[in-house]
């Protein structure tokens, strides 16, 4: 799929902002407000704003071309989520209350701190992750480590609702603030150990999203599992480089398939999975 330029740019200039004012144009003073409305504190300026926003279309491309040599072609929805979501608007530092959006879209794709111990993973990781758990409307997706709340946004633009857990819980309380003034009121987040997943969501879940590595999987998130649904799940040692994803599929009759994919870099599932035995 080739991604139309001028598509892109009016994805850009339409990002709904529902929860402010209606729907509007994404623009400087939309942001500033959204900001505000999450009771989070600016400090990118108009002129560094234009500057990261003229960056887009370049991140654009770059996942467009990752998806296509991956997958063969990129989702076409999942292209759709990466221009709606602003992503500028993730990029915040919660121990220092401020944003850094002005480096936002940058060239080489790198994950950046966020504070209280977490990142905001690189837009190629993420793009790749959200393809490999194939989503689809009429979906529910469950994320582990909410974090910044960029891949809960991306998710939540393709399927019905997404839930979202942090257990970091002055990063999930503040985090959990940052959706309504964009829009997005399909996502749920809670604090608390993403080791037991969300028992309370009757009928589980068509994706489950590990976005931390752990040394096994938590059998309570392949409980949750759906028939036919898919987990994707970084496994490996803690701040070592030898962690991949694994790709967990469960069949119509329960069976639970797994695939090792690509090597990858997270940081580490705390709480219950550090004590549990796999």
């Amino acid at each position: 799929m080739k991604l139309n330029r001028r598509a892109v740019i009016a994805g850009l200039l339409a990002t709904p902002t529902a929860a402010i004012a209606g729907p509007q144009p994404w623009t400087f003073e939309a942001y500033s407000a959204a900001m505000k409305a999450s009771g989070r504190r600016q400090v990118i300026t108009a002129e560094q704003w234009q500057a990261a926003v003229a960056r887009k279309p370049r991140m654009l491309t770059t996942i467009e071309w990752l998806l296509a040599h991956h997958f063969g072609k990129p989702d076409p929805d999942i292209m759709r989520a990466f221009t709606v979501v602003p992503r500028e608007y993730f990029h915040y530092r919660y121990d220092e209350k401020a944003d850094f959006a002005a480096v936002a879209y940058e060239e080489v794709s790198t994950p950046w701190r966020i504070g209280l111990g977490s990142a905001l993973s690189d837009y190629r990781g993420q793009a790749y992750m959200t393809q490999l758990c194939e989503p689809k409307a009429g979906e529910r997706a469950l994320e582990i480590g909410t974090g910044s709340g960029f891949q809960a946004s991306i998710l939540s633009r393709i399927v019905e609702r997404t839930y979202s857990i942090e257990i970091v819980e002055p990063l999930g309380t503040a985090v959990a603030e940052i959706f309504k003034p964009l829009g997005y009121d399909n996502i749920e987040t809670r604090v608390g150990d993403g080791y037991f997943g969300w028992p309370e969501v009757e009928g589980g879940f068509d994706i489950v999203i590990v976005t931390c590595v752990a040394q096994h999987v938590p059998p309570p998130l392949l409980a949750q599992l759906k028939p036919g649904g898919r987990m994707v799940i970084p496994m490996g040692q803690p701040f070592k480089r030898e962690q991949f994803l694994y790709v967990f599929t469960k069949d119509e009759e329960g069976t639970v398939s797994s695939r090792k994919d690509r090597g990858v870099y997270f940081v580490p599932m705390t709480g219950a999975v550090q004590a549990a035995k796999p």
